[in-house]
C-alpha cells in the first residue's frame, strides 16, 4: 500500500525538533469504579494507587525523558474542576512542576477542556505542539513513552493530528479501538482509518487477531491552532461557548477561572466524538496519524487493572498497606486506614479498606462498583463524595467521631496556613491545641494558643484560625449544635478566593 503523504499546509518553518512541546493534562475525571478510594471530591488521579505518587504526579513527570532531545515547556497546563484545584496545585508543586491550572465551573467532557487549553496557548503566542494526556492513566515505561511522543511530535509539527494507539495484549471489551491504515511516511506512524466503540468479546477477538486495530489510549499530540480549526469546523457550538468562557475568564493566583455562565452553555462531548471520529470527512486537508505505543499503558479503570499492574507474590496476591495471606490466591488488598487485612482461603477477590468504608468484591465483578456509588449518591451519602480526611488549601481535617448533635475533628493547619474569617448559624466550637501554635481571631479579639490550651467559639461568632509558626498546627475541634454540615459556613474574608 502507498504511504500517506502529510499535508504541508501547517508545515513548520523551523526544524521540528525545535518546536516546543507543551504538556496539557486533562484532570477532570471522577473514577467511580475505584471507590472507596476514589470519591467525587477526591478522584482517582489524585490518589497514590500504584506507588508513592498520584497518577496526576506521574503524568506530570512523564515528559522528563524528552528534555534532552527537544524543548519541553517548563509550565504544565492542567484543566480540572473547581473542587480539586488546591489539591491539584499542591501535588504539582510537590513534583517540582510549574503549572497553569484552568478551572472548569462544571464538567463538560474533554473536547471543551482541550479547546480552552488551546485558547490559552494561542492567546499567549504559543502555538506549541500539545501533548494531551488524561491525568488518570498509568504508563510503566516512561522512556518508551518519551520515544513515541518524539515520533508523534514530528507528525504534529507538520500539521497532523496524532493519537497514540496501544498495541493490544488481549481482546479487551473495555476499550475503544482504532483501525490502522497504511504507513505514514518513514517515522513509524500509520494513517488513522477510524475509531470503533467498545466491542463485544467475539468482535474484540477479531480486531486483535487481524493486527489492524489498536486500543484507543486517549492521548493526542497536535498543534494548538490545528485543534482550534478542527473544533470550529466540526463543533462550532463548542468552539463558540469555549471562546466566550475564555474571554470572560479571570486570573486567581495560579488559576484561570473560566466564565461560568458561558461555559455552562458548552455542549458536553469527548475529543473522540467531537473531532477525531470525523477526520476522514476532511479528505486530505488534515491527516490523522496513529503511532503505536508499547509502554505498559493502562487506563487504571477498575480494581482488576490495579491488580494487573502491581507486583504479586507467588500465589498472585497483591498487598498495599498491612495484609496477611493464608491460603489466598489472586487476592488484592488495599489498607488505607492502617488496619490489618487478613485473607484466609480467598480467591480472585478484592478487599479495599478506608477509615469509613470497606469494599469486598469478586475480581470478575469489580465493574459493578459504580452501581454502589450511584446508590450512595441517590441516598446523598457522604461516602460517595468525601473521605473522612478532607484536604483544604490550608491543610486538612479528619472527622474522627460524631453522633446526633456533636462532631469531633482533628484539624491540621500547615505553617502559614490561614482559614477564612467565618461564622456558623447552627453550631458552636471548642478548640484544643495538641501541638504547634494557633493564632485565633474571635470577634474583635486576637490571641495565641499553645499546646494543651483551648478556647470556645460561640454560635454566631465570627472567627478565624491561623498557624503563625514553622511547624504544623494540630488541634482537636469539638462541634455541637442542631446542624453540623459543611455548608453552614458564612465566609467574610478568604485568602484562597473561596465564596
Amino acid at each position: 500500500m502507498n504511504s500517506t503523504v502529510l499535508p504541508s499546509s501547517h508545515a513548520a518553518a523551523r526544524p521540528t525538533a525545535q518546536i516546543p512541546l507543551q504538556a496539557v493534562i486533562l484532570a477532570g475525571g471522577s473514577g467511580t469504579r475505584l471507590w472507596p478510594l476514589s470519591r467525587e471530591h477526591f478522584p482517582k488521579q489524585l490518589i497514590e494507587l500504584l506507588g508513592d505518587e498520584s497518577l496526576l504526579q506521574s503524568t506530570a513527570r512523564r515528559l522528563d525523558a524528552l528534555q534532552n532531545s527537544r524543548p519541553v515547556a517548563d509550565e504544565v497546563l492542567v484543566v480540572c474542576g473547581e473542587e480539586h484545584r488546591f489539591t491539584t496545585a499542591e501535588q504539582m508543586r510537590r513534583v517540582g512542576r510549574q503549572s497553569r491550572i484552568i478551572l472548569e465551573p462544571v464538567g463538560r467532557n474533554t473536547a471543551p477542556a482541550l479547546t480552552c487549553a488551546a485558547l490559552e496557548l494561542v492567546e499567549g503566542g504559543k502555538d506549541a505542539v500539545m501533548v494531551v494526556m488524561p491525568a488518570d492513566h498509568a504508563i510503566v515505561d516512561a522512556a518508551a513513552f518519551a520515544k513515541t511522543v518524539a515520533v508523534a511530535a514530528d507528525y504534529a509539527a507538520e500539521g497532523a493530528v496524532v493519537t497514540m494507539g496501544i498495541v493490544p495484549t488481549r481482546p479487551d471489551t473495555g476499550y475503544g479501538y482504532i483501525k490502522v491504515g497504511a504507513t505514514a511516511g518513514e517515522q513509524g506512524g500509520y494513517s488513522l482509518e477510524g475509531f470503533v466503540e467498545k466491542p463485544g468479546k467475539e468482535l474484540a477477538q477479531t480486531y486483535v487477531s487481524s493486527g489492524e486495530y489498536l486500543w484507543n489510549s486517549g492521548i493526542f499530540i497536535l498543534r494548538a491552532s490545528v485543534w482550534l480549526k478542527l473544533i470550529e469546523h466540526f463543533r462550532p457550538l463548542i468552539a463558540d461557548a469555549a471562546r466566550r468562557a475564555f474571554a470572560a475568564s479571570s486570573s486567581d493566583r495560579d488559576f484561570l477561572r473560566l466564565g461560568q455562565s458561558e461555559f455552562v452553555e458548552c455542549p458536553s462531548e469527548s475529543i473522540d466524538f467531537a473531532v477525531m471520529e470525523h477526520l476522514g470527512e476532511l479528505s486530505s486537508s488534515v491527516s490523522g496519524v496513529v503511532v503505536p505505543l508499547q509502554a505498559g499503558w493502562s487506563d487504571v479503570g477498575s480494581w482488576d487493572a490495579i491488580w494487573d499492574l502491581l507486583p504479586k507474590d507467588a500465589s498472585g496476591n497483591v498487598a498495599r498497606g498491612r495484609a496477611m495471606f493464608e491460603g489466598a490466591v489472586n487476592t488484592l488488598t488495599h489498607s488505607e486506614g492502617g488496619r490489618l487485612i487478613a485473607c484466609v482461603g480467598t480467591e480472585d477477590l478484592v478487599v479495599v479498606e478506608t477509615p469509613d468504608a470497606i469494599l469486598v468484591a469478586k475480581t470478575s465483578e469489580v465493574q459493578r462498583v459504580k452501581n454502589i456509588v450511584a446508590r450512595l449518591k441517590a441516598e446523598n451519602a457522604a461516602e460517595a463524595h468525601y473521605h473522612r480526611k478532607v484536604y483544604r488549601p490550608w491543610g486538612y481535617y479528619d472527622s474522627i467521631d460524631g453522633d446526633r448533635g456533636f462532631q469531633v475533628k482533628r484539624i491540621v493547619v500547615n505553617p502559614g496556613g490561614r482559614l477564612s474569617l467565618q461564622m456558623h448559624h447552627h453550631r458552636a466550637e471548642h478548640w484544643i491545641v495538641v501541638s504547634g501554635t494557633a493564632l485565633v481571631t474571635r470577634g474583635d479579639e486576637s490571641f495565641l494558643l499553645s499546646e494543651n490550651e483551648s478556647t470556645f467559639i460561640p454560635l454566631g461568632q465570627t472567627h478565624r484560625l491561623e498557624n503563625p509558626g514553622k511547624i504544623p498546627l494540630s488541634m482537636i475541634e469539638v462541634q455541637s449544635g442542631s446542624y453540623l454540615g459543611e455548608d453552614d459556613i458564612v465566609r467574610f474574608d478568604d485568602t484562597y478566593g473561596r465564596k
